[in-house]
C-alpha cells in the first residue's frame, strides 16, 4: 500500500520564519528536541540500530563543546543511511529527523529540516483520521518551544 501524501500544518511557515530569527546554538536545542520526540518511531522498528540517537547524541555533543562539526556530520550521515534502509516512512522520517540534529553542527538550517521530518513521522505513525490534528498539535509545540526559546546546556528535557 503506498504512503498517505504528507500534508503539513500552515505553521510551518511561521516556524521557518521565527528559526531565520535564532542563533545556531538554540536552533540545535531545538532540532535535537523536536528529533527525541519521534526517536520512538524508529527505535520500534529498528530496536538493534542505534545511528538516529547515535546521530541525536552527536547533535548534543556539539551543543556542549564535545565534538567536533566533522563527527557530528558524520553522525548525521549515518542517520540518514539508515533512514534509507528502512522500509517505514515513519521510522525513516524520525532517522531522518535525527539526522538533522546532528547535521545542524554543520548549517544551522538544518533544524528547520529535523522538525519537518519530525512531524512526518509522526503523520505516518497515526492513523488516517488524525493525521491533521497530530500534524497541528507537533506544529504548534514545534512553534511554541521555539518561540519559548527554551534552550539548554545539551542535555534532555522532556
Amino acid at each position: 500500500m503506498a504512503k498517505p501524501a504528507f500534508k503539513d500544518a500552515p505553521l510551518r511557515r511561521e516556524i521557518e520564519g521565527l528559526a531565520k530569527q535564532q542563533d545556531h546554538h538554540t536552533l540545535a536545542c531545538w532540532a535535537a528536541e523536536c528529533a527525541e520526540r519521534v526517536l520512538h518511531v524508529f527505535e520500534a522498528q529498528q530496536s538493534e540500530d542505534l545511528r538516529a540517537l547515535d546521530a541525536i547524541a552527536a547533535g548534543r555533543g556539539w551543543i556542549r563543546g564535545e565534538i567536533a562539526m566533522v563527527d557530528a556530520r558524520k553522525a548525521a550521515f549515518a542517520a540518514h543511511a539508515a533512514a534509507r534502509e528502512s522500509d517505514n516512512p515513519a521510522a525513516s522520517a524520525a532517522s531522518r529527523a535525527a539526522g538533522h540534529v546532528a547535521a545542524t553542527a554543520h548549517v544551522k538550517e538544518h533544524a528547520v529540516h529535523a522538525a519537518t521530518y519530525a512531524v512526518k513521522a509522526i503523520f505516518y505513525d497515526c492513523p488516517i483520521e488524525d493525521q491533521e490534528r497530530r500534524v497541528l498539535e507537533e506544529r504548534t509545540w514545534q512553534y511554541q518551544n521555539l518561540l519559548g526559546g527554551n534552550t539548554d546546556n545539551g542535555e534532555r528535557t522532556r
